[in-house]
């Protein structure tokens, strides 16, 4: 049997990988043997480090090929039937030289000749018994199978085609099993050393907390840690890596082929007649063939303990302690739980190593205590609108002051010896502060009342034929909270931030990414009010092209413009008024032209209607000096029309260049009477 190579040390990550070490003793040229699931070959062959220790070498590893079992059973030289599988064995290997013993004592040498069957009396019938022919020296020797007690192989190349059949065919039965082999080359009795990363579960924390009064809150923490392998991990040496290394998977295990070009042998003929061919060019042929490389970047190893950490005692048990007493408690869970977890940091990661040997068999789960510390903290309310309307959460203000990084987990919180709620917990590192809300506080209810007006006018500009005035938006927040607890408590207010800035409010306590913090001391059974101030800019604009006189009344008295400004625009809408007395003339010439047009229709139709006669060009006549008439009367109305054309364009020029020539600008400030911009300007 090949030496055992135990697992001795696992360290666990926070990604999805786990990092092995065996050690064990081999002697000689000891070959091992290492199983590994058909998904893990990738990372093992990534990762894999085999060192002698001792002085010896490592001469090969040797591992299952990714052939199906049928083709590998193809390639053997021996086959096993199902049925008659030793008589079936023994006919396949003729001319093999074999040691055979019979009964207790005798002792034979020789070749395979074969296997016949010969009948054999008992009693009163015949029965056929499969007999084995040995040619011993110059002899030829038979022996019944039945009678011979056992068969050894002597040639090393029957014995390892056979070991090689039954080794295949017994890993059909792990379909999902390979075989690694690792063959060392030395000699004496010598120490080997293996590594290797695996796909593994992620290790899981989870807390517990004892809250009690006038004593810092206790914190103790467990490792969830999971054996999913194959192979018990017995008194292993056990770390758990809090951080995030970069990980990866590279199939290594598949063969990859390269396409190659094809390159066929020129064939001779016989001779025959030459006809040569019309040449019109040169022709070159090439061939090019492509070859790429694959690369595979290796993860560092994962670092072994800091030297000369000494052991610490075991911890007895992790139930639960009864007893009424918050004292009593406290001290029941510091004898239980004497945790000693030797810690230090890696890079940016962070090392947890269990201070003794560590049992985990496979296919099961256990917990491990990694930490039992005070730590700085106190029970406070925290009140968001978003995650509870009328009440506030009972929280833990935690201060990480346990020298640790705390990986993020599921915590069971008690006070005295009463348990109170559960929470989560985000990573920590040491001296982060985090809330950590774990029950609904209903002794203490937070109503809100939102209001929402426009502020004082800061500044006004004039550019272009705009009037641009900034003022403010205000959101005013009032909170009222009542603690209705015979106790007295501390709350935290956590008010959004969106983008407005504080104005007239207390300052927060503390600023998150989302919402400012403010804190609040709620007497017993008292109510405490806070009114928070936000302000953000608005913009409103006018165009003087459309703007009346009472509108620049308006901005003269709130100081958005001054009197050469105003006048300017008191122009405007005079040239204005002109401009729409002009559109009306046109439009009442047009009028009148149309008119006109219509009459003139209905004349032609009167004269082409008339017939002969002097009554007839009496009126005809009449007709034609009507429409001499009419036609002087258009001439004098496209005339006009040009006119008024020409003056409204003036009008408009003349409208473009004052207000072009309009500019102010005015800091009004935050003065105490409001400004406000009012009318029909455009907000922004």
């Amino acid at each position: 049997m090949p030496p055992s190579l135990p697992i001795r040390r696992v360290v666990l990550y926070k990604h999805g990988v786990g990092y092995f070490e065996r050690r064990g003793r081999v002697s000689g040229s000891d070959t091992l043997h290492f199983d590994f699931k058909a998904r893990d070959m990738n990372d093992v062959l990534k990762s894999m480090t085999v060192l002698d220790l001792s002085g010896g070498s490592v001469s090969a590893v040797s591992y299952d090929s990714t052939k199906p079992l049928e083709q590998l059973l193809q390639e053997a030289t021996i086959r096993i039937p199902e049925s008659g599988s030793l008589t079936a064995l023994l006919g396949q290997i003729k001319g093999a030289r074999v040691r055979v013993r019979v009964g207790k004592e005798q002792q034979v040498e020789g070749v395979i000749v074969g296997l016949e069957s010969l009948p054999v009396v008992e009693g009163k019938a015949a029965v056929h018994r499969p007999f084995l022919t040995l040619l011993v020296g110059a002899s030829l020797r038979s022996f019944d199978l039945l009678d011979v007690a056992e068969l050894t192989f002597l040639d090393d190349t029957v014995r390892k085609d056979l070991e090689f059949y039954l080794a295949t065919v017994l890993s059909s039965y792990k379909k999902d099993t390979k075989r690694l082999s690792v063959l060392t080359a030395g000699e004496g009795d010598r120490e080997l050393f293996v590594s290797y990363v695996l796909e593994a579960p992620v290790w899981k924390t989870s807390y517990r907390i004892l809250l009690e009064a006038e004593r810092p809150p206790l914190l103790q923490g467990w490792a969830v840690v999971d054996n999913t392998g194959d192979e018990d991990w017995v008194d292993v040496d056990l770390a758990l890596i809090a951080g995030l290394p970069v990980s990866f998977v590279h199939d290594l295990y598949n063969p990859r082929y390269m396409r190659r070009p094809v390159v066929e042998v020129r064939t001779e003929a016989a001779a025959a007649p030459v006809i040569p061919e019309e040449g019109y060019g040169g022709m070159e042929e090439e061939v090019l063939a492509e070859v790429s490389a694959d690369m595979a970047m290796e993860p560092p190893m994962p670092p072994a303990p800091a030297p000369g950490m000494a052991a610490a005692p075991m911890m007895k048990t992790f139930g639960a302690v009864g007893g009424r007493g918050g004292p009593a408690r406290r001290e029941a869970m510091e004898r239980s739980a004497a945790v000693k977890t030797l810690t230090k940091e890696v890079g940016d990661l962070f090392e947890y190593r269990v201070d003794h040997p560590v049992t985990v068999h496979r296919n099961q789960s256990a917990l491990v205590p990694i930490l039992h510390r005070p730590f700085e903290g106190r029970r406070v309310l925290l009140y968001n609108r978003a995650t509870r309307e009328k009440n506030p959460m009972a929280c833990i203000e935690l201060k990480n002051t346990t020298g640790l990084t705390l990986e993020g987990g599921p915590v069971t919180v008690t006070e005295g010896d009463t348990y109170v709620g559960e929470a989560m917990l985000d990573t920590m590192k040491p001296d982060d502060k985090r809330f950590v809300p774990y029950a609904v506080e209903l002794g203490c209810v937070v109503s809100q009342e939102d209001r929402t007006e426009e502020g004082p006018v800061f500044r006004a500009v004039v550019s272009h034929g705009v009037l641009l005035v900034e003022f403010y938006h205000l959101r005013r927040t009032l909170y009222t909270v009542r603690n209705k607890a015979k106790r007295a408590q501390t709350l935290y207010l956590e008010h959004p931030r969106t983008g407005w800035e504080l104005k007239d409010s207390p300052e927060p306590a503390e600023t998150t990414d989302n919402f400012w913090r403010f804190k609040l001391e709620l007497g017993a059974s008292a109510s405490e009010e806070l009114t928070i101030t936000e302000r953000t800019t608005g913009q409103r604009t006018w165009y003087f092209s459309n703007t009346g006189l009472e509108e620049v009344r308006f901005f003269l008295e709130s100081g958005y413009i001054d009197e050469r400004v105003a006048q300017g625009v008191r122009e405007v809408v005079a040239i204005r008024d002109r401009m729409v007395a002009l559109d009306r003339q046109e439009r009442k010439l047009n009028d009148e032209r149309t008119k006109l047009f219509k009459d003139q229709e209905r004349i032609r139709a009167n004269i082409d209607s008339l017939k002969s006669g002097a009554s007839q060009r009496e009126l005809s006549e009449r007709f034609v000096t009507k429409l001499s008439e009419q036609e002087d009367r258009l001439e004098a109305i496209a005339r006009e029309l040009e006119s008024v054309e020409r003056e409204k364009r003036e009008a408009q020029e003349e409208v473009d260049r004052k207000i072009q020539a309009l500019a102010f600008t005015a800091d009004l400030g935050t003065p105490g009477t409001d400004k406000k911009p009012k009318g029909r300007g455009k907000d922004k």
